[in-house]
Formats: C-alpha cells, sequence, structure tokens
C-alpha cells in the first residue's frame, strides 16, 4: 500500500486531528466590559477574523483581559496574566494597557489601537518603522491638534487662552503643543 493510501485509509476523526494549530490571541481591553461602544468593536473584530477564515473554537483562540478602567495596577495584572498565556499576538486597546504590556514582554507581538501618540509615548520609533515588538494605528495624527487650534483661532479670532483636559492615565502628554 502507498503512503497516500494508507493515509486515505485513516479514520475521518484522525485526520480531523491533523489541522492546523491554533493560533492564540490575547485582547487587554481598557474599557469597561459593559461599554457598548467596546463591545461593537469587539463584535466587529470577531467577524472580521472569521470573515478571514479564523474562527474562535477551531482555530482561534481568543483571550481577554477587562481590567478595572482608570486602575493601572488592575491592567498591570491583566497584562502579567496574558503575557503569561504566551499568546500568538496581543491587542492593546489604550495606551495605559500598551504600557502595561511592554512592561511585561519585549517578544510577543504587540498591535495597540487608540493610542493618541505611540513615538512620544516611546511605543514605536517612527511611522514607518516601528521597531520592536509594537505596531498599529491612531486615529490622530501628530500635528491635528495643532490645526485644531488654528481651526479655532479662524472661528474665534479673539481667543487668547485655551484649556485642554488631559487624562493623566495616558502619561506621558502627548507633545501636541
Amino acid at each position: 500500500m502507498t503512503v497516500l493510501g494508507s493515509i486515505a485509509s485513516w479514520p475521518l476523526a484522525s485526520r480531523a486531528q491533523q489541522t492546523e494549530r491554533v493560533r492564540q490571541v490575547g485582547l487587554l481591553m481598557g474599557y469597561a466590559q459593559n461599554d457598548p461602544d467596546t463591545q461593537a468593536n469587539l463584535a466587529a473584530l470577531r467577524e472580521a477574523l472569521q470573515k478571514r477564515g479564523w474562527v474562535e473554537g477551531h482555530n482561534l483562540r481568543i483571550d481577554i483581559r477587562w481590567p478595572i478602567p482608570a486602575d493601572l495596577r488592575s491592567m498591570q495584572r491583566s497584562a502579567k496574566e496574558l503575557v503569561a498565556l504566551r499568546p500568538d499576538l496581543i491587542l492593546s486597546e489604550i495606551t495605559p494597557t500598551t504600557r502595561a504590556l511592554l512592561q511585561e514582554t519585549r517578544t510577543i507581538p504587540i498591535v495597540f489601537v487608540r493610542v493618541s501618540d505611540p513615538i512620544g509615548s516611546g511605543f514605536v520609533a517612527s511611522f514607518s518603522h516601528p521597531g520592536g515588538n509594537v505596531t498599529g494605528f491612531t486615529s490622530i495624527e501628530p500635528t491635528m491638534p495643532t490645526k485644531w487650534l488654528q481651526l479655532l483661532k479662524e472661528v474665534a479670532p479673539r481667543v487668547v487662552r485655551v484649556g485642554v483636559l488631559f487624562n493623566p492615565l495616558r502619561l506621558p502628554m502627548p507633545n501636541f503643543f
């Protein structure tokens, strides 16, 4: 009997066990688990992965950690837990979760979202060549706040003082101004 013939004669169940390995993805969330926007984003991520052939329970395992929002110690504990699982990749939702992950690993690939200043925060060397184990995307281009001030001066030329609200959990403050 040929090798192909013997493989073809294996029971279907044993051949099914020879499927591709399950990839493990960690998610370190930065907002409350019951936040509607976060849940919508998570559903969209799962849907996009499924459309590309990555199905939870089949060839994909997603481990999610929901640290207490605005609690840096909780974020650090959750980052440590995820890194200990040795996933293939970790998705980080915000600046503080990305910082917590980088304190735990410099080898597991980290993809960030919603980080306002990844260069200023020291997460990446540059947008075109991030370097290290971190990459991602941001919805705020570094020169945007300067443009916001220019627009404000155009619509309200008498304004001489502007206050900036800043979330201290996103330290260091982006170098916008």
